[in-house]
């Protein structure tokens, strides 16, 4: 029996046409990387947008390239996602009783988030960022402050950075795979920096992503926040988790052959996530403001009621 209250979709999924200029007139519209290798692309990211959530965090990369675009498909690769954090709240009375604080992380690219159209399921790679995501983030959390509780991190990206550039030439082929999912799990570890700290949960250090690539043959060329729609010589690269005040990493996850120089790469690594750090705390200082600001006219609009109150006419 069919549902009458729905309108389900087709079973066959279709995409919409997309109208390009001609093989040979887009050969030479490649992106090229304008930055330095030491510079990161620009972040936003602000706390508090939903207001349903214990604590929450948006984090956008802005594209490497501002050239005006001349197609319907993004040149440069880009980031976008959110971040809610719920908890820490009891665990039920039949759970185990757990002296520290249960952190669990969910990872789900959006329908939309890439060119191939994702399922409403997770899959591998979903899985593996969440469990990335996990291990960075329990080193930051102070546990033992929430007994017999769980918090849960979501993420949820909105629009994904691809791997190879949108043409899939013979030149992006020599890239290593999963350097676009590098770049999301370094926004989301410091998207859920923003929004622990959002939620008032205790953390030792806000913690910070970053990703560095070794590009080029040879020795190559070391790059900070590599776009690999930028690059089609990628041969190795690596994210990390940085805690600044204890100069300790949390996470760490590294592809490809560095070499002899897979120290150097870490500590390109590191120097992205520094960069990162610096939005980040500026995000939490702005927010941590607002909040005291906000607290101040309420306790204000306060002390006039009582006062107001106590006042008598004989």
């Amino acid at each position: 029996m069919a549902d009458r209250r729905r309108t389900n979709a087709p079973i066959g999924g279709t995409s919409a046409p997309i109208f390009v200029p001609t093989q040979e007139s887009t050969s030479s519209q490649r992106p090229v990387r304008q930055r330095s290798s030491s510079t990161s692309r620009k972040i936003f990211l602000q706390t508090g947008l939903v207001p349903s959530a214990s604590g929450s965090a948006y984090l956008e990369l802005h594209p490497s390239t501002d050239a005006p675009r001349t197609t319907l498909v993004a040149q440069s690769g880009t980031l976008k996602l959110t971040c809610t954090v719920h908890g820490p709240r009891p665990l039920p009375r039949t759970a185990p009783f757990s002296p520290n604080l249960l952190l669990s992380t969910h990872v789900k690219f959006a329908p939309f988030a890439s060119r191939q159209r994702r399922g409403y399921l997770r899959d591998t790679a979903e899985r593996d960022l969440g469990l990335h995501l996990e291990t960075a983030l329990r080193g930051v959390v102070i546990g033992e402050r929430w007994p017999k509780s769980a918090a849960e991190v979501v993420i949820t990206v909105l629009e994904s950075e691809e791997d190879d550039w949108w043409r899939d030439d013979d030149a992006s082929k020599k890239n290593i795979g999963g350097v676009g999912l590098m770049n999301v799990l370094a926004g989301c570890v410091t998207a859920a920096s923003a929004a622990l700290v959002d939620a008032g949960i205790d953390c030792v250090d806000l913690v910070s992503g970053g990703v560095a690539a070794l590009a080029g043959e040879g020795k190559g060329q070391l790059v900070m926040d590599p776009c690999p729609s930028e690059h089609n010589d990628l041969r190795a690269a690596a994210v990390v988790a940085h805690l600044q005040s204890r100069d300790e990493l949390t996470e760490l996850w590294v592809k490809g052959d560095s070499g002899e120089g897979f120290e150097t790469l870490v500590d390109r690594a590191v120097g992205a996530a520094g960069q990162s750090r610096s939005v980040l705390a500026e995000a939490v200082r702005e927010a941590a403001e607002i909040k005291t600001s906000a607290q101040t006219v309420e306790t204000g609009k306060q002390e006039v009621v009582k006062v107001t109150d106590v006042e008598m006419t004989g």
